[in-house]
């Protein structure tokens, strides 16, 4: 078994030269799963910020002295020093982004307009101090919080204030500008921040801000993205080759969400290519669903997803209407579920999300259920003990033993499932709190009790 972990390296003073080797991944999923695009930003940063991998196998020692536990672990080094976990994107794109980020200063120095315009000209958005001298105690403020927020955030600032006029700008004062392609007349492509500069001030103002009425969903921001009650308007987006049509259908859902703009929905548009995947897999989509038309979803914080099956109109009506239906409560939610099973009447009941509600939030029964993947080799292992229990427990008629792929259903609200087998137990009279069973290991004690079905029908 190979362990890996990756360095991300700004500084050669300190590495030693073997872990710049080159090892292969045999059994690790997920260190085969990033290493294409890691070679891929390898490469493109070569020059810039050497990458660099070490087999913690082999080299157990290294792996142990920067406190290794999990695979991959990526790692960025500063000066010869263990500077931070990387908690940027893992695609190639992403990597070399953030990367290239990370190598430069804290707040890029601004010397001329033409400065100025070439960074804010940017792909995202740009925060800009203009400032009245070296020796500006907002300065100072501005580039500590640039320290604290560079892995996020792009940050410059320039003391000749001069620069500033052409945005109105004639006081020390931090601006925010919004990419470019995202421009329109429905708000403002710049903002002024108002208040005094800290760093728990500017974070505020620019999380509350940067990515304004109708962002572009990527890959690299989606984290950032979905952690709100979010419309996303899926089509062939493309900034790069079609900026003109790919803000065609921005406007118009720009010009609907206006209208909804204070019911606490946001709202985004997405190249429909970045999340192929994704949308077969949480929406039932197929790529050629909607054809050149957008296809659009709303997935909430509570997990809770809607599609719009009416085509997308250029008038913007059908997106109206489906915009009242949501707040109105008429949607009927989208949930992936497999059929319902004709025959259930082995020991083991097989639930799917469109009769998990029926089974296992039974009132009258207590539930232990099993999520699991159809690949997991420890659910195949688990199987003939959890088939054996079900035997046992058959002729209770208060006592249900089930299971559900969680791989093509979705898993309800208030079941965390992160890994398989996932097991949960729902008593009939605590429904609303299901009880996550953990497996005891033989080597440290239980984190709860073992699972008990006598009496007392609990965990």
């Amino acid at each position: 078994f190979v362990s890996v972990f990756y360095l991300i390296i700004l500084s050669l003073d300190y590495i030693s030269s073997n872990l710049f080797d080159h090892y292969l991944l045999r059994r690790c999923g997920h260190c085969k799963k990033l290493a294409p695009d890691f070679e891929t930003a390898a490469s493109r940063l070569k020059g810039t910020v050497p990458l660099a991998k070490v087999d913690c196998t082999a080299s157990p020692d290294t792996c142990g002295r920067f406190g290794v536990t999990g695979y991959p672990t990526l790692k960025i080094f500063r000066n010869g020093e263990d500077s931070s976990s990387y908690d940027g994107p893992r695609s190639a794109d992403g990597i070399v982004h953030y990367m290239k980020k990370q190598a430069g200063p804290n707040s890029v120095t601004l010397r001329s307009e033409a400065d100025v315009e070439a960074f804010v000209n940017h792909f995202d958005a740009s925060v800009v101090g203009f400032f009245s001298g070296p020796d500006s105690a907002q300065l100072a403020e501005f580039l500590k919080a640039a320290g604290v927020m560079r892995d996020h955030f792009r940050f410059a600032h320039t003391i000749n204030m001069t620069l500033g006029l052409k945005h109105g700008v004639d006081t020390e004062s931090v601006l925010l500008f919004r990419p470019p392609r995202l421009s329109g007349k429905f708000e403002e492509s710049v903002l002024r921040f108002t208040e005094t500069i800290t760093t728990h001030t500017l974070r505020r103002f620019i999380r509350d801000n940067i990515f304004g009425m109708c962002p572009h969903l990527t890959n690299e921001n989606r984290d950032k993205l979905k952690g709100q009650d979010l419309l996303t308007a899926y089509y062939d987006l493309d900034y790069l080759r079609n900026p003109k049509g790919s803000n065609y259908w921005r406007n118009r859902v720009m010009k609907v969400g206006y209208q909804f703009a204070s019911q606490g929905l946001s709202f985004a548009v997405a190249n429909r290519r970045d999340f192929v995947d994704e949308l077969e897999e949480e929406f039932g989509l197929g790529a050629s669903d909607g054809g050149d038309l957008p296809f659009v979803t709303i997935r909430t914080q509570q997990g809770f997803k809607y599609t719009m099956r009416e085509e997308f109109t250029r008038d913007g009506k059908s997106l109206e209407r489906f915009l009242e239906d949501y707040f109105a409560g008429r949607l009927k939610r989208y949930i992936k579920s497999e059929p319902i099973p004709e025959k259930n009447k082995g020991p083991v009941k097989v639930v799917v999300a469109e009769s998990f509600e029926e089974i296992v939030n039974d009132p009258e029964k207590d539930v232990l259920i099993e999520f699991y993947a159809p690949w997991c080799g420890h659910c195949k292992s688990l199987e003939p003990k959890y088939k054996e229990l079900a035997e046992q427990l058959y002729s209770d008629p208060n006592i249900v033993i089930a299971k559900m792929d969680a791989t093509a259903n979705d898993v309800p609200q208030g079941f965390d499932v992160q890994g398989f087998p996932t097991i949960y137990f729902a008593r009939a009279d605590k429904k609303d709190q299901p009880k996550r069973y953990e497996v005891k290991s033989p080597k440290t004690k239980p984190r709860t009790s073992p699972l008990s079905l006598g009496d007392g029908r609990g965990v």
